[in-house]
């Protein structure tokens, strides 16, 4: 036997004139704003794309107005790379931009924690004098500087003038992990002096953990900066070949191979590939990093 159970039947009501209105209106703002991302994406996706269809293409191709290559020429980056000189750019590259970052971490941490969360005379002075040195142009000293490194340690022709500075920490990078170091609260650190660590311990085990989203972003700051410098190089290490980097080296790479634009452009995506990469990995740190630095003056 049987048992039907009666269920009230809920009956929608037909929307309002003023619902209808909202929900349209919802969906107009929604399709205006992804078709303002989509179009603003493709603004700056296009140019690569552009490059790297270019790089494919034959000699005869990379002039014309084909956009999609008729036979994908991949056999252009093993040119580029036979291209002699091409691997020393690379690894003068590597070593000026990892030796560089690593350099700038390690001297930067520890004046942005004093200015952070050390409490002594000057300190506010120290601070102006850090961001007086952010606003000084590299170019103002640039002759003073190349006659110290050239005439006086007789270090042209190297990249030595411009990675040993770095051991001395940078303004940027030191008043950016200042402001986010101002946003780790300080009871941290009073739990830690009473649990018996001392400035530096407090340092390694609780504030550098807690940091490592503004480490991150510094790093990277300074290794896109190292990676892209032409004006470094040109000043120091145009006169010797053997120190020259991927920046420098492309602009003579160009001028080389001004007719082959299929191996210029290789030699670009070659030069491009992994800042985008190293930063593709990296952007939820970097963006978390830059985000909360503006948190807490």
């Amino acid at each position: 036997m049987t048992q039907v159970l009666d269920r009230p039947v809920e009956l929608k009501t037909p929307a309002s004139p003023a619902e209808r209105t909202a929900r349209r209106k919802a969906l107009l703002e929604w399709i205006a704003i992804h078709s303002l991302g989509i179009a603003a994406a493709l603004f700056f996706t296009l140019p690569f794309v552009f490059v790297f269809l270019t790089s494919l293409m034959s000699d005869d191709q990379a002039l014309s107005r084909d956009l999609i290559p008729h036979t994908w020429e991949w056999a252009n980056y093993r040119k580029v790379f036979d291209t002699p000189g091409f691997l020393t750019w690379w690894k003068n590259t590597l070593i000026y931009a990892g030796a560089g970052t690593v350099l700038v971490v390690l001297s930067s941490i520890p004046v942005a924690y004093a200015l952070a969360k050390f409490r002594f005379r000057g300190r506010n002075l120290s601070l102006m004098l850090v961001i007086s040195m952010m606003m000084l142009p590299p170019q103002v000293v640039v002759i003073p500087m190349y006659l110290f490194w050239a005439k006086q340690l007789d270090l042209s022709g190297t990249l030595w003038p411009l990675i040993i500075p770095l051991a001395f920490g940078d303004a940027f990078s030191i008043f950016l992990l200042r402001q986010f170091l101002m946003t780790i609260p300080n009871e941290y650190l009073d739990a830690a002096k009473v649990d018996g660590c001392g400035d530096l311990r407090t340092l390694l085990r609780v504030v550098l953990p807690m940091a490592k989203p503004g480490i991150a972003a510094v790093a990277l700051f300074q290794f896109f900066n190292a990676w892209n410098d032409y004006f470094g190089p040109q000043i120091y290490a145009s006169e010797n070949p053997a120190a020259w980097t991927l920046s420098y080296g492309l602009e003579s790479f160009k001028g080389a191979h001004h007719t082959d634009w299929n191996l210029t452009m290789a030699a670009t995506v070659l030069v491009m590939a992994p800042v985008i990469l190293v930063f593709f990995f990296a952007q939820k740190a970097f963006v978390e990093g830059v985000t909360l630095t503006g948190v807490k003056g």
